[in-house]
């Protein structure tokens, strides 16, 4: 350990009734026992060599604090050091800039208690020789490396290659400096230059009153640097906060003094929103709205944020002002807004992050090698600039909302694009081009047409900016401007807190307005509270798919992600363990009462969504106003304390050692300090004002807010000390375990999801756990595997660990030339119709970089684990991947959760899982790719189709296209073509031109491959084609399904589409009676038919199936009918087949006549008949060759579409042509047959049926 160090020191109270609560000074040198010159020990070695020693950070300590401890708050003495100098000790000559710099911090415990600090960094000369002449020395050993390194004999350079030549090992955070300043800057010389050392002084309460501190601290050191000695020693001061200054009450304020002049802090009422005090303005000022929009939604979204910043106190009020927003919702997860130097391997945390890094205003974006930026949003606040996730919805209503935040700021004279000029180093950016940001697609403020469209929109706006601009309003926060007057700093404060009521308020209406109804979709438990506890991980505790259901559709894509997140989950939690208003949180109650508010102010239906913008309405200000105007509590002077002589002494430029004696214990006879009180009822009344302020719990919940948190993340925040090997091993350890966990309830959650459905239709669960959709658990799973894919990683070529390791797989696998992957096994296909795909890693892999419309390396790892899912081989081919362990080795850290090999084979396993249901994630999101199909016509193996003579044709069509006419081969029958993706298949059109000697063809089915997923569908006919064969037909709609692995045995042929997947009665009768089935199987048959398309259309739209199976399928509404109307029909002469078709035919003949002899029995009757005759007569005249079932087929189609069938049905009942062609026992001559028959076709009337184009192509009805 170097004696070298700085030091700080630290003021802890002994009570939460008193303001301040720790004050602790960070000393720089320790003068007791100066250092050799060898002990100056550098912050961190990699960053000894470019540095010049005035460029390096050296490790700093505390000095002192004060007071020693406090019972409830014990002093955590790494974290404070580690937080008020993040980066250490910093030297300065009298040439370098020395300003006194302010930021603020936050300390927060594992158990998510928070501590704030304030500290005030200054530099003060450095009095000891030996310190001086070891930074000469320094000097002397750093300018003979560099003069080394410039004078090697190289082949002729220029200095900046020879620099970048020489500094391989350069770190990952630190630039190199040129050479040319090398001369300049990098000279320390002991007699002409003064050495000054940084030294901190920090204040740690219990709330955050940054504006009260920072004047407190700034007092402070203007008593030391000013040349006249403040009133009093500086020992009465600091005892005055932290002994004598209680907080104020919930909603008062309180005025007490600092060194040179008053100082105002006030507090909340219960009814306000939580107490806030820094600047929102200046989040604005820095990124803008539209930027500031993104980095929220990216916020409440649990992606991992990094802000990055050469100023910390822009890191602390960027991360504090983006959570204040949040209200009533609350960050869950790792929540460092100052990560310190010591810390970076914190970067590598496979869990939701929201971290602040310090830059040291030299390097970009580009020479951050983070290890995992697939679900990073990245905020370089010093340039305005946001690099955002991919796939990132929108916020709701995002234009509206933008307005209403643009418009309350310019009435501040904030501008909306936000103020890059705002910040100190203008010259850096009077070279910054505009042109690269708005070229900049992801940088939402420069070149936005929004921002003009707000402007252009809104004359108001555009009338303030005038006046903004003329008046040359500025709200940078200029300290001089407000030396002048004590009122005018108190009126810019006082603009602050109304800016951010207002702003907070606007967001808070946010989602008051969204959740305005979410207690009626709260899931209350239905046992006790400790069963609760217990299983809360299997408990659903909202109704997602209900409280969905209702939204406005594009309020969708951002909703269902975020009902997912932890703080969602965590603020439902909150509400059930909570009865009535007592036992809310703070945040909880306030929240309430203005949702309560919003559904007595609407009138319309609680339930009923609506996407109508509604402005905030609720901006109480006045209540800030009034306690800052009229001052509720004044707190005691600072005096005179019973100190020794000589002591507080005083010495200009020097913040002096305090004396511990005087400032370690309170008064005992202090009202505010209650000291008798026993340490439990502290820590009770701690936790009340924390829950009030801060949103921790009280004691009863202490337990549950344990396993809330537990939930999600094991591991909840980095704890701030020097860490050694074996608690990082530890912490990687439950980074581990974490993703294990997780990884088991995301496919639990995916697979209930899927499988529920399913389960639900036969009777079992409930559905409240459904309908979340599935593209959001997917895109989860997604970031879940980059997490596990970035733990722990080494090597890496983009932005995605997963994708950037299936490349180095790929090469090492191209380079040993092996055959491409497949492991043997082929997929099932058509039986010996088509040969079977290839399993193959590197086949998937070639898809994917084929698809021209995926940009990124994180939207091909998607794809690519998209498309693995719906062939069902997620699982195997990351088993592939990972089998190769010389490649694992060389990519990944020993910790790393890929090389904890038992971890891993239970992750591949719950992958596994997934094998158990059908995703269809890949050609249902990629819709616009061209992809390959295969196409086989199988003949009838019975009848050779070797004489056939003319030319065949098909047409594909699926959910989303159709192919237009293929002409197929007549030798081989079978086709390769490529087009965009027809989504699942329907349907298969075919037929042939009747050419030639014979053009009769007998085709069994046709079968059709996706050839990039592998699906392979079956279209069964088992008809003929051709004139004066079987119904005439030159053409026939085959529709198909999806073929199961096992139906590949299942050779028998089949007339019209395949088995449908559920089991239904029928098939048990088509066993027992092929041809003949009785009333009842016919009646049954019909019921089963209808039930098929009335749960179709009760399902949520994106999970319903193909209407055409359930119309013309195996079993359908076509099939039903047609038994119907064969039930008892007169049996033909021999030789010749007699068709529905035939009937209905000679029925249309009848009603014509009927029509011209007026024999009409009434209005009703005409209107039906013109109907049946007009689609009769349409049918007949298309140009299509379908033969007479396809009509008939086409002619239930229609009839169905627009409702007619029902009474068709009554019509030919009642026809005398029914009684020539049919038998009395038949169904259609049963009068209470034939009417239940009506009643159950009518249930179709409420559904809007859509038919596929193919079903009634060249019918223009």
């Amino acid at each position: 350990q170097p004696s070298f160090v700085a030091a700080q020191l630290c003021f802890q109270l002994f009570s939460v009734q008193v303001w301040g609560h720790v004050f602790s000074v960070l000393h720089t040198l320790d003068f007791s026992s100066p250092p050799p010159p060898s002990s100056l020990t550098s912050f961190s070695s990699s960053e000894n060599f470019e540095q010049s020693p005035l460029r390096r950070t050296f490790k700093s300590k505390v000095l002192a604090h004060y007071p020693d401890n406090v019972e409830w708050n014990p002093f955590d003495q790494d974290a404070v050091g580690m937080l008020c100098m993040p980066k250490g000790l910093a030297f300065r000559t009298q040439m370098d800039s020395r300003e006194p710099q302010f930021h603020s911090f936050i300390i927060t415990r594992e158990d998510g208690s928070r501590t704030y600090g304030f500290a005030l960094t200054f530099f003060e000369e450095v009095t000891s020789k030996q310190i001086c002449s070891a930074m000469q020395t320094l000097y002397h050993m750093h300018n003979a490396e560099q003069y080394d390194i410039l004078h090697t004999p190289t082949s002729p350079q220029g200095p900046e290659d020879q620099r970048r030549q020489h500094t391989p090992s350069r770190p990952m955070l630190h630039a190199a400096p040129a050479i040319s300043r090398l001369q300049r800057f990098n000279s320390y010389d002991i007699s002409r230059d003064t050495l000054y050392v940084s030294k901190c002084i920090c204040l740690i309460t219990p709330m955050a009153f940054a504006q009260a501190c920072s004047k407190v601290l700034q007092q402070l050191h203007q008593a030391v640097s000013s040349p006249q000695p403040p009133p009093l020693p500086l020992e009465s001061y600091i005892y005055n906060i932290l002994y004598e200054v209680p907080l104020p009450p919930s909603g008062r304020s309180l005025k007490f003094s600092g060194v040179y002049g008053p100082v105002v802090c006030q507090r909340p009422s219960t009814s306000e929103l939580p107490l806030f005090d820094f600047a929102i303005s200046e989040m604005f000022n820095l990124l803008g709205v539209e930027n500031v929009l993104q980095l929220f939604t990216c916020a409440l979204l649990e992606m991992q944020i990094l802000l990055y910043s050469q100023h910390y106190q822009r890191l602390m009020t960027v991360a504090e002002s983006i959570t204040a927003l949040m209200f009533p919702f609350q960050w869950q997860h790792v929540y460092v807004p100052i990560l310190p130097a010591s810390l970076l391997h914190f970067l590598d945390a496979p869990v939701p992050y929201l971290m602040g890094l310090h830059s040291n205003g030299q390097d970009d974006r580009t020479k951050l090698e983070l290890p995992q930026e697939a679900n990073l949003c990245f905020v370089d606040i010093d340039n305005h600039f946001i690099e955002l996730p991919e796939e990132l919805p929108q916020f709701p209503n995002k234009l509206e909302f933008i307005q209403e935040i643009s418009e309350v700021l310019m009435s501040f004279g904030v501008s909306p694009e936000g103020n890059i000029y705002s910040s100190d180093s203008q010259a850096k950016y009077r070279g910054f081009r505009a042109a690269d940001m708005v070229s900049d697609k992801r940088n939402g403020n420069l070149a936005s047409p929004l921002n003009s469209y707000l402007l252009r929109e809104n004359e108001t706006i555009a009338r303030l900016q005038a006046l903004v601009k003329r008046t040359g309003v500025s709200l940078d926060k200029d300290a001089s401007s407000n030396k002048d007057g004590r009122v005018q700093c108190d009126e810019e404060e006082l603009k602050m807190h109304q800016l951010n009521i207002q702003v907070r308020e606007v967001f808070a209406n946010r989602f008051t307005q969204m959740f305005a109804d979410y207690e009626v979709f709260v899931i209350q438990p239905s046992h006790d509270k400790e069963s609760w506890f217990t299983n809360r991980d299997q408990m659903q505790n909202f109704d997602k798919a209900s409280f969905l259901s209702d939204q406005p559709e594009p309020y969708l894509p951002f909703l269902s992600r975020f009902l997912e997140t932890q703080m969602f989950a965590s603020f439902i939690d909150s509400k059930i363990l909570c009865h009535d208003d007592e036992e809310k949180e703070h945040t909880l109650r306030v929240f309430d009462a203005r949702v309560d508010k919003i559904r007595m102010l609407n009138v319309r239906t609680p339930t009923l969504r609506t996407s109508m913008y509604q402005k905030c309405t609720n901006i109480e200000e006045a209540a800030i106003e009034m306690r800052v105007s009229k001052i509720d509590h004044t707190a005691l002077h600072p005096h005179l304390l019973d100190m020794k002589i000589g002591q507080g002494r005083y010495e200009q430029g020097f913040f002096p050692r305090l004396q511990s004696d005087v400032l370690s214990t309170g008064p005992t006879s202090n009202k505010w300090a209650k000291r008798s009180a026993p340490a439990q009822w502290r820590r009770r009344d701690r936790q009340k004002q924390h829950a009030e302020h801060l949103y921790l719990d009280n004691d009863q919940r202490e337990k549950y807010i344990q396993e809330a948190r537990n939930l999600g993340t094991t591991i909840r925040q980095p704890k701030l000390s020097n860490l050694s090997p074996s608690v990082i091993a530890q912490t990687n350890w439950k980074f581990v375990e974490g993703l294990l966990k997780e990884c088991r309830n995301k496919t639990k959650r995916m697979l209930v999801e899927k499988m529920g459905r399913e389960a639900v239709e036969l009777g079992h669960g409930e559905v409240s756990i459904t309908g979340v959709e599935e593209n959001t658990l997917i895109a989860s799973l997604c970031d879940l595997l980059e997490r596990i894919w970035s733990h722990g990683l080494q090597v890496k070529q983009g932005k995605s660990a997963l994708w950037s390791h299936l490349l180095h797989y790929q090469d090492s696998k191209e380079k040993k030339n092996a055959t491409p992957g497949s492991l043997g096994r082929k997929s099932d296909g058509g039986g010996s119709v088509m040969p079977p795909l290839k399993i193959s890693l590197i086949q998937d892999m070639r898809h994917i970089q084929n698809i021209s419309e995926i940009k990124t390396d994180v939207g091909k790892a998607r794809a690519w684990v998209r498309l693995s899912m719906e062939k069902k081989l997620l699982s195997r081919h990351l088993k592939q991947l990972l089998s190769d362990h010389e490649l694992t080795k060389k990519l990944y850290k020993r910790y790393a959760f890929l090389r904890c090999d038992d971890e891993k084979e239970q992750f591949l396993y719950h992958l596994l899982s997934f094998n158990a249901v059908d995703y269809f994630c890949f050609t249902n999101v990629f819709t616009t790719i061209m992809i390959p199909y295969h196409v086989v016509v199988v003949p009838s193996k019975k009848l050779g189709g070797s004489m056939f003579t003319a030319n065949p044709w098909v047409c594909v069509s699926g959910e989303l296209a159709e192919t237009g006419v293929l002409q197929v081969p007549r030798n081989t029958l079978e086709i390769t073509f490529e087009c965009q993706n027809l989504g699942k298949l329907t349907t298969v059109q075919m037929g042939h031109d009747n050419t030639g000697l014979y053009a009769k063809w007998l085709v069994e089915c046709v079968v059709v491959r996706n050839e990039i997923t592998g699906h392979t569908y079956k279209f069964p006919c088992g008809r003929w084609l051709g004139k004066g064969v079987d119904d005439g037909s030159l053409e026939r709609i085959l529709v198909g399904e999806l073929m199961t692995p096992s139906s590949e045995n299942d050779e028998r042929m089949c007339r019209t589409p395949p088995m449908q997947q559920s089991p239904g009665m029928i098939r048990r009768f088509v066993t027992i009676s092929p041809n003949k089935l009785n009333t009842g199987q016919i009646q049954e048959g019909v019921g089963e038919a209808i039930n098929g398309i009335v749960k179709h259309f009760h399902k949520p739209e994106k999970e319903r199936g193909s209407l055409t199976l359930l119309l013309c399928g195996e079993y359908g509404l076509v099939w039903a009918l047609e038994q119907v109307f064969q039930h008892g029909f007169k049996s033909p002469r021999l030789f010749k087949n007699v068709f529905i078709w035939d009937f209905l035919e000679k029925a249309q003949v009848y009603f014509e006549s009927a029509e011209q002899r007026e024999v009409t029995p009434d209005e009703n009757w005409q209107t039906r008949v013109r109907h049946f005759c007009r689609f009769m007569r349409a049918i007949n005249n298309a140009p299509r060759n379908i033969g007479k079932d396809g009509k008939f087929q086409m002619l239930v189609c229609l009839g169905a579409r627009d409702h007619l069938l029902h009474h068709w049905i009554a019509l030919l009942a009642d026809c005398p042509i029914t009684s020539q062609m049919y038998e009395d026992t038949a169904l259609i001559k049963d009068r209470s047959l034939v009417n239940a028959l009506i009643r159950v076709l009518q249930t179709l009337q409420e559904f809007n049926i859509t038919l596929e184009a193919s079903l009634v192509k060249g019918v223009g009805i």
